[in-house]
């Protein structure tokens, strides 16, 4: 059975992407910890980070690097956080969150209904900052 991810990659449920390339896809998670807040999700469903192909690993790490200094100049954050965590979906990614304080990393305080409206206006911040990274893997 296709994991959740793989279902929102395939288009059977919707999502925010920002990202879109031949090994994997950014898309803005639907709980955020704040504004911005990212998944980097390889398209091959790999339950546990640690038992991706090293290739694989190195592409996601890059993929979360570059839309992390996207993050940053979007969203002005004091720091960019990273966080693989992998227990609410069994399919392998990288949380890419803007964060002002060690707090901002706890999934206890994730919104659990953010407003369309603010994800909207999240990913086009993102997306835009990406390209003006000089990226083409941005998707609308």
């Amino acid at each position: 059975m296709a994991t959740l991810f793989s279902r929102i990659i395939e288009g059977e449920l919707p999502g925010r992407f920002v990202w879109k390339d031949d090994r994997c896809v950014v898309f803005l998670t639907i709980n955020p910890l704040n504004p911005g807040h990212s998944l980097v999700v390889p398209r091959e469903e790999i339950d546990h980070w640690i038992d991706l192909p090293a290739d694989l690993a190195a592409h996601l790490n890059e993929v979360a690097r570059v839309v992390g200094k996207a993050t940053q100049a979007a969203f002005s954050p004091t720091k960019i956080g990273l966080i693989i965590a992998g227990l609410e979906v069994n399919h392998t990614h990288l949380h890419v969150v803007p964060i002002n304080d060690l707090g901002d990393l706890n999934f206890a305080n994730a919104d659990t209904s953010p407003r369309d409206e603010d994800q909207d206006k999240a990913a086009a911040a993102l997306r835009a900052a990406l390209r003006d990274l000089g990226r083409n893997e941005v998707c609308d």
